[in-house]
């Protein structure tokens, strides 16, 4: 089991930047792939940016590609995503979430089975 709480969400301004945490209890997360989702209201979730359980590879959603970066430190059960260049449309509440299988890509996005409770990013213009 793993569970996770996000950190780090806030109103900024466009242009600015934030970083997200997303810290992971047991001792399981450094065999997890991990991934970032976001939700704006009246939209479907979407993938955001995703990591393989070692962290040698990342996958990141066009919209977000160039701007964003997500990372993990294994040492402290943390995933990261450092959001640069804020836009409006970048407003949304943002999860993290572990994939259910061991030593996974984190993409393509599905089989993720733990979910945090998710952090409230808003971009005003």
């Amino acid at each position: 089991q793993v569970q996770l709480v996000e950190s780090g969400g806030g109103l900024v301004q466009a242009g600015d930047s934030l970083r997200l945490s997303c810290t992971a209890s047991g001792r399981t997360f450094r065999r997890k792939a991990m991934g970032w989702f976001r939700q704006a209201p009246g939209k479907e979730r979407e993938f955001v940016a995703a990591i393989n359980w070692s962290g040698g590879s990342t996958y990141s959603a066009d919209s977000v590609k160039g701007r964003f970066t997500i990372s993990r430190d294994n040492a402290k059960n943390t995933v990261y995503l450092q959001m640069n260049s804020l836009r409006p449309e970048d407003t949304a509440v943002y999860s993290c979430a572990a994939q259910g299988a061991d030593f996974g890509l984190g993409y393509p996005a599905r089989d993720y089975a733990y979910w945090g409770q998710g952090t409230q990013v808003t971009v005003s213009s």
